[in-house]
């Protein structure tokens, strides 16, 4: 019996995972998401790929907008907005719980791939959903006025700005503990 390593972005990668979840056990899959599209926001650790597959293997995902949970309120981006505080990036109730439960667990020490581990776990996900990295790595896009992380130019800019070049801020980067044991499998397919 071989292992699989799927290697995952957003939310395509988010429909592979999850059909591959559901032919394969969790001992014959791992699932490393990209990280390098993570961000802060509002004071939070906002990490939309690895969201997107543990939304999809829960079967929270909402099919019709593409990203995000099914059903979702936006009681916070309401308030948000009536503060003036930035609401370029859209964040549903239930969504803002998993980057509230994320941000203060890495505050307290843990590293991505254990709040990964729990959250998932919580979720009731059995399969192994890794991030690429534990550190920082951040995809920036050059634009004529400046450097943007990739979700400020991506989402609150809408790919507007021409782009001049791209960075990956935080490399080199150790891969995270579970992707480097998935690659030295002798079984990995």
């Amino acid at each position: 019996m071989s292992h699989l390593l799927a290697l995952s972005g957003g939310v395509g990668g988010a429909k592979l995972t999850a059909g591959l979840a559901a032919v394969l056990p969790p001992e014959q899959l791992t699932i490393a998401v990209n990280t390098g599209d993570d961000f802060e926001h509002l004071g939070l650790t906002i990490c939309p790929d690895i969201d997107s597959v543990v939304y999809a293997l829960a079967g929270l995902n909402d099919t019709t907008r593409g990203w995000g949970v099914a059903d979702e309120t936006w009681q916070a981006m309401a308030m948000l907005r009536a503060l003036g505080a930035p609401d370029w990036f859209n964040l549903g109730d239930r969504d803002l719980g998993m980057h509230l439960a994320r941000s203060a667990r890495l505050r307290a020490g843990e590293s991505l791939s254990a709040v990964t581990a729990a959250l998932s776990n919580a979720l009731g996900i059995g399969h192994s959903i890794v991030p690429m990295t534990d550190a920082p790595v951040r995809t920036q896009v050059e634009t004529a006025d400046d450097w943007l992380d990739f979700q400020h130019w991506f989402v609150r800019e809408q790919c507007r700005p021409e782009v001049r070049g791209i960075r990956f801020a935080g490399l080199p980067a150790a891969p995270s503990p579970a992707l480097a044991g998935a690659l030295a499998r002798p079984d990995l397919a």
